[in-house]
């Protein structure tokens, strides 16, 4: 396959995986996968690092799609090493961003001995770390697709000094980094300072395969950031998002993406969570068995063998919280309810923490669903249930969603009002203001627009602030209207988030959504106790 020249590839056909519909419409994911998993006459363990998938590899069997049972056999690979190049390199922090580096990248055929090469010297890639392959099978169906092996690679380097930056080259049997033939290879990345220092993050969500997510891909490399924030719906995959077996699926895409973003994420720790098109049910009861073989990020969440989204980290003066909102959402309801409360109770905890963490100004939580939105999705009643009281709780500084793929962002909201009018342009003060909701769903995926009647507003282009008339998604997957102030500005096309972070007496944060082309929608700023 090779990149298309449209802004979305086409959708992978839908599956008949024999649940039947009068089933299949009354089950959540597990449900689903229990039903698969006890008709299948053969199984396959997921392959994860520390084996903490946990889940089985199912195809469909019964009815019209079968699974293709040859494919079900572990792959090997005869291909010579020499002649296997690696692809898609990806970084993420570990649980600390000053000593904790995770590389990863994926491979077209099983090699034998990954590693790393790591330096602070290009000429100098004489440490050596191991690296670990994690096969990732997702069984074929007749008719629809073949089955198909993929191969993730992944190294975890530790002990790294802050503020310092390092060279690196992945190779493996037969494939030396450091040979001539392969330098050009080499990438480089930095660690977070030990004290903070100013420092820029970006962040989009809706990503997907397209002109328009490299076009952005672009435009964050221009920023220069200490890392990028992706609020869920990588690669859509899986194009329907409902998180069911019968979802469309093309797992082939994964390629397609990583190396896409190869030229910004060999670079920029690239730190994910999880949407509802993350929701793979072809590998594991929550459908995370993917995400799991694909990325390795902070280990410090409730639970990182089942919940890979869910974590946190320190850069600089800003705490970064990561959740995954398919565990809350009324809308979307696969997951609903998956962690049994035990995500929220880790987030009112982490929250505290970092509230009481020497040196951290401000705390920025992203995920999916969006807590307050106008467009096609709306808000999400089971984020504002669950979440918000807590965001309040702790003064949460920031909040970034995806899911909308527009760029929306709110007034200062608190008590689900209006707190403060924030203006283009204008300061708040999350200690008495409220807090500030971003969509950012504008990373390359098909355009949303917002309700009939509503004008766009941003910077260049403002119309006269209103009511509008929109929904929220309550229990049972209904909706109710309701009338909101706190739309402030609203932009209709592909966008990002650029943040600047500024330590020293008068800590800030300087908040821009910045166009496909890179010209400045909205700005503002965030100072507390100002």
């Amino acid at each position: 396959m090779t990149v298309l020249t449209g802004e979305t590839p086409p959708e992978p056909p839908v599956p008949d995986c024999g649940i039947p519909e009068h089933l299949a419409t009354r089950m959540n994911m597990a449900e689903q996968y229990e039903y698969l998993r006890t008709k299948l006459s053969r199984r396959r363990t997921l392959v994860t690092a520390g084996a903490v998938a946990g889940g089985l590899l199912t195809g469909c069997a019964g009815g019209t799609g079968t699974s293709d049972q040859k494919a079900a056999a572990p792959a090997t690979s005869k291909v010579p090493g020499a002649v296997v190049t690696p692809f898609g390199r990806h970084l993420a922090f570990g649980a600390d961003p000053k000593t904790e580096m995770r590389i990863s990248w994926q491979v077209p055929f099983a090699v034998k001995k990954p590693y790393v090469r790591v330096g602070t010297r290009p000429d100098d890639l004489s440490r050596r770390i191991t690296a670990e392959v994690r096969d990732l099978h997702t069984p074929g169906l007749t008719g629809v697709r073949p089955a198909v092996e993929q191969y993730y690679v992944h190294a975890a380097l530790n002990g790294l000094r802050p503020g310092t930056t390092y060279y690196y080259g992945v190779g493996h049997e037969g494939y030396d980094p450091a040979a001539p033939a392969h330098r050009p290879t080499i990438g480089t990345f930095r660690t977070a300072p030990a004290n903070p220092e100013k420092f820029v993050f970006t962040a989009f969500g809706d990503q997907g395969v397209s002109n328009a997510a490299a076009a952005n891909d672009h435009v964050i490399l221009r920023e220069d950031p200490a890392f990028h924030l992706h609020a869920g719906d990588i690669c859509y995959a899986d194009t329907n998002g409902q998180g069911k077996t019968t979802d469309g699926y093309d797992p082939t895409y994964w390629n397609l993406f990583l190396k896409q973003n190869e030229p910004v994420s060999r670079s920029v720790p690239w730190m994910v969570t999880t949407g509802n098109h993350d929701m793979e049910a072809w590998y594991s009861p929550d459908g995370y068995g993917g995400q799991l073989a694909r990325w390795s990020l902070p280990e410090n969440g409730f639970d990182p063998s089942h919940a890979p989204g869910v974590y946190s980290f320190v850069y600089g003066n800003v705490g970064i919280v990561a959740l995954d909102a398919n565990d809350v959402s009324y809308e979307i309801t696969a997951n609903l309810g998956y962690t049994d409360g035990k995500q929220t109770k880790w987030l009112d905890g982490r929250l505290r923490e970092l509230r009481a963490t020497k040196g951290v100004d401000f705390v920025v939580v992203f995920f999916h669903h969006c807590a307050y939105s106008t467009s096609t999705h709306a808000s999400d009643g089971g984020v504002r249930a669950e979440w918000l009281p807590l965001f309040a709780k702790h003064q949460v500084d920031l909040v970034i969603n995806g899911h909308n793929h527009v760029y929306e962002r709110t007034d200062a909201i608190r008590d689900n009002a209006v707190g403060r009018a924030v203006p283009i342009g204008a300061s708040t003060d999350p200690t008495k203001d409220g807090i500030v909701y971003v969509t950012a769903g504008g990373g390359g995926r098909d355009l949303y627009g917002f309700p009939a009647g509503v004008k766009e507003s941003y910077e260049g282009h403002v119309t006269r602030h209103g009511t509008v008339d929109t929904v929220q998604w309550a229990k049972g997957q209904h909706t109710k209207a309701e009338t909101v102030e706190w739309s402030r500005v609203r932009y209709r096309g592909f966008s990002l988030l650029s943040v600047e972070a500024e330590s020293g007496s008068t800590p800030r944060l300087k908040v821009s959504a910045l166009d496909g082309n890179g010209k400045r929608i909205d700005h503002f700023e965030v100072r507390r106790g100002h």
